[in-house]
C-alpha cells in the first residue's frame, strides 16, 4: 500500500503510520514532547509517510529515528481519519512485535510499556483514541 499527503478542499491530509507495538502482553506508548503539537499526549509511535514509501517501511523507519527501535510488523490493523481543524490526520495503524531498541527519544518525553486494558487512562492524542479501543 503506498500514500502521499493530499490535499483536500484546501485541508491539508497528512498521512501517517503507527506501530501498536507489544512486548509480552504490554503496548509501548510515548509521550509528545510539550513544545511539540499536542505536547503532552500519549500516542502509538510512528511518524509521517514520506513520498514514495509502503507504509510498512515507513513505520520501520520511523520507529528507528524516533527510538531506535527495531520492531516486527505483524499485521495491518486500522486506519482512523481525525480532523484537527488545519489538518486532517490519516493514521495507518499496525501490529507489531518489539525486538529491541535504545530509546532514545527525539519527539517524546518518555514512554511506557502498558496493558491493553490500561490504554484508555491515558491522555492519549484523538487521533489515536479508536485505535486504543479496538485494542482495549
Amino acid at each position: 500500500m503506498q500514500l502521499n499527503c493530499l490535499m483536500d478542499r484546501n485541508t491539508k491530509i497528512i498521512s501517517v503510520v503507527c506501530g501498536v507495538i507489544y512486548k509480552d502482553e504490554k503496548i509501548l506508548i510515548a509521550r509528545r514532547k510539550p513544545d511539540k503539537s499536542l505536547g503532552g499526549h500519549w500516542e502509538f509511535p510512528g511518524g509521517k509517510i514520506e513520498k514514495g514509501e509502503k507504509l510498512e517501511e515507513s513505520l520501520k523507519r520511523e520507529l528507528l529515528e524516533e527510538l531506535g527501535m527495531q520492531a516486527n510488523v505483524v499485521n495491518y490493523l486500522t486506519v482512523n481519519e481525525h480532523d484537527y481543524g488545519a489538518f486532517r490526520i490519516k493514521l495507518f495503524a499496525f501490529k507489531c512485535s518489539f525486538t529491541t531498541a535504545t530509546m532514545q527519544l527525539i519527539d517524546h518525553d518518555g514512554y511506557q510499556w502498558v496493558l491493553p486494558e490500561e490504554l484508555l487512562t491515558f491522555r492519549l492524542t484523538p487521533a489515536d483514541i479508536p485505535i486504543a479501543k479496538l485494542i482495549a
